[in-house]
């Protein structure tokens, strides 16, 4: 009989930590009936009491997904899709390839202008003189 009853106070000391966790990490719009310093005064002066009036009153039933241990995925965190790496994010792949394109393009501006201007030079030392539509843009 006294391992029943040291059972029944470690089982109300768990229920009362509990219902003070929650207590005190609830939002303030969470709290119903009283302030926040009452329940808790009522918790601890009358812990088995105190614990079961919060969950049943003291807070607002939580909507939608119930708030798992810190740490631990709940299930609507299981659903979200994880973020992909870059190499799987089609919008960054178009992006690298916007930009390479980009490069290629300038690359190849600079090499045909550098190619004109080359071969003005060349015409310049011939004698002949350069084409009006040849001439690179300074």
């Amino acid at each position: 009989m006294a391992r029943l009853g040291v059972l029944l106070f470690l089982v109300q000391i768990v229920l009362a930590v509990c219902a003070l966790i929650s207590c005190l990490s609830a939002e303030e719009g969470q709290i119903r009936a009283l302030p926040r310093i009452a329940w808790v005064l009522i918790i601890l002066f009358f812990p088995l009491v105190g614990s079961i009036a919060w969950f049943l009153a003291g807070r607002q039933p939580s909507s939608g997904a119930r708030k798992g241990w810190p740490g631990v995925p709940g299930p609507a965190e299981r659903q979200r899709p994880r973020p992909l790496a870059p190499d799987d994010d089609p919008e960054f792949l178009r992006s690298v390839q916007d930009r390479a394109k980009q490069q290629d393009q300038e690359l190849f501006r600079r090499w045909e202008e550098d190619l004109r201007r080359r071969e003005d030079d060349l015409r310049h030392r011939d004698g002949e003189p350069p084409r009006e539509g040849d001439r690179p843009e300074v």
